[in-house]
This record gives C-alpha cells, sequence and structure tokens, in this order.
C-alpha cells in the first residue's frame, strides 16, 4: 500500500465517514462509498459538502456504488454497531481482495465478528474522536475542534498500518498507530460507556451528569476500569472523571443523540459487551448492570 494514490472505500457515509471519504478525496485519493441506490445517485452527482472550522468548506468529488466490486486499499467501516449485519452485505468477502478492513464502531466484540468472515490479518480495528454529523445526504458538519484516529490490529503488518495512517494523517485527522489492539479499544471502552450510560439514561448532558450523579459517574468508571484492567487495558477511573471535568457543559454522547433521534441504541454493543466481558472475568458490576436493565427496559419491542 503506497501512501499515495489510495483507493479507499467507505461503508457508511455519514457523520464519521462521509468527513473522512471528503476529506481523502481532497487530498488526493479515490474513494468510493457504499451506500443505498438513493445515497449513491446523491453522492455521484454532488459529491461530499463538508463544513468544518478545522478543515474549511469544501465540497470533494467521490464515486458511489451500492456494493463493493472491485479490491481496494482499505475499506472503513463507519456505520454504527446496530446497522453493521445489513452493511456487510456491500462488503463480498470474495470483492475484497487483499483490502483493508477498518471498523471505526463502538465495543470491544466486532473485531472477532469481522475475523470470523474476513481474513483476520485484513482487520484492522480504528478508533476515532471527532464530532461530525451527516446533516442531509452529503453534507457533514465538522463541530469538534479536533479529529483524531487511533489505527491498531494485532495480526496486521505493521506497514500496511502506517501506510494508511500516512494517508489520514496527510489528510487531515491526527492519526497515530498503537501496538496493542486490545489496550487500545478498551482504552474507548472505559471512557464512552460511562458516559453513553449515564447521559443516555437521564435524557441530561454530561454537565448535568457529573453534577447531579456523579456518585454513580464515579462508580461507573471505577467498574469500567475494572473490567478493561482484566483484559490487559487501561485503569484510571479518577484521570477519567478529571477529563470528563474538561469537556463543556453541553457535551452528549452519539447514544445519547440517537435516543432523542428515536434511532437503535448501541446499548448491546457498549453496555452488553461489556456486561459480558465482566461476566467472563468473574467481576461484579453492579452499577452498570443496573443501568443496561433500565435501557433495555425503556427501549420500544
Amino acid at each position: 500500500m503506497a501512501n499515495d494514490g489510495l483507493t479507499v472505500a467507505v461503508l457508511g457515509p455519514g457523520g464519521v465517514g462521509g468527513l473522512l471519504a471528503a476529506l481523502l478525496s481532497r487530498a488526493g485519493h479515490r474513494v468510493i462509498c457504499l451506500a443505498g441506490e438513493e445515497t449513491a445517485n446523491s453522492l455521484r452527482g454532488n459529491g461530499i459538502r463538508v463544513r468544518s472550522a478545522s478543515f474549511g468548506d469544501f465540497t470533494a468529488p467521490v464515486e458511489a456504488d451500492t456494493e463493493l466490486r472491485e479490491p481496494v486499499d482499505a475499506c472503513l467501516i463507519t456505520v454504527k454497531a446496530t446497522a453493521l449485519d445489513a452493511a456487510l452485505a456491500r462488503v463480498p468477502a470474495p470483492a475484497l481482495g487483499d483490502s483493508l478492513l477498518v471498523p471505526f464502531l463502538n465495543g470491544v466484540e466486532h473485531p472477532a465478528r469481522l475475523r470470523a468472515h474476513y481474513p483476520p490479518a485484513q482487520v484492522a480495528p480504528a478508533i476515532i474522536r471527532v464530532e461530525s454529523t451527516r446533516v442531509a445526504r452529503g453534507v457533514i458538519e465538522h463541530g469538534s475542534p479536533f479529529a483524531e484516529i487511533d489505527l491498531t490490529g494485532d495480526p496486521v503488518p505493521r506497514e500496511r498500518l502506517e501506510a494508511l495512517a500516512a494517508a489520514l494523517r496527510t489528510a487531515g485527522p491526527t492519526t497515530r498507530v498503537l501496538p496493542d489492539e486490545t489496550a487500545a479499544l478498551w482504552a474507548k471502552m472505559t471512557f464512552l460507556a460511562p458516559l453513553a450510560l449515564l447521559t443516555t439514561r437521564y435524557g441530561l448532558p454530561l454537565g448535568d451528569v457529573r453534577t447531579r450523579h456523579r456518585e454513580e459517574l464515579t462508580a461507573l468508571l471505577e467498574e469500567t476500569a475494572a473490567v478493561s484492567r482484566s483484559y490487559g487495558g487501561p485503569s484510571d477511573p479518577v484521570g477519567a472523571l478529571a477529563r470528563y471535568d474538561t469537556f463543556p457543559p453541553g457535551t452528549k454522547s452519539s447514544m445519547q443523540r440517537d435516543a432523542e433521534a428515536h434511532r437503535p441504541l448501541e446499548l448491546d454493543a457498549i453496555g452488553g459487551a461489556l456486561l459480558r466481558a465482566a461476566e467472563r472475568q468473574g467481576i461484579a458490576v453492579p452499577v452498570t448492570a443496573g443501568l443496561v436493565r433500565e435501557l433495555r427496559a425503556s427501549q420500544p419491542n
């Protein structure tokens, strides 16, 4: 995989996928967005328009199709966990060839699921820290002053990760390659799960959660850190709480936004995965279990 002139497929050109597709296209790479027929037609005709204080306002041309029909250097999976199974029908294993499969998904269980269907050494999990929203088909608003990517994948050749990281870095996002896949995934889980579960359960932004429900937040951080530590991941609940305290009070989690919009929640990929991981290690997580139970009960059947 050369650093210049990559061909990159983007499965799910929404807030994250649309932003990455547009940035990579602007940097000179060939980008193929994989989506439904209406979205694909729109993107073919109009490209992707980005509004961003960090990267500027611009429109980038992209190719688009309803499924992958040729090998690419990398296929970025940027759908929600709730849509993963249906979306993967757009990436037939025979068409993937030697392509890297790069899932930008929440949770810790998806790499194993993907490696059951695709060559394990081609699955390179990624973590992204960004606030980016698709406000209309092919229109992306990037709201955060940052876009940071961690790229990993224990069985993936390091040079392939570095080549993709270089392309992403040149396109805009701060990108690094991390050597420990498990630690990278749990680093995000320990920060994301408490934020997602509490803001969604109470329908409150982070500022209200950290004042009105601080004891529960602290307990949840400690439980999550204990599970992470048992898998060799990071464990710093005090540091995580201090980091939460630096966030703007109006901060909302993506799960909370999904709940407000009556979209399916990534509850199983985040809360459910955390409970399963704790059970395998024999770790009691009563606060987490209670929140997941309450959120499940509040969801429509």
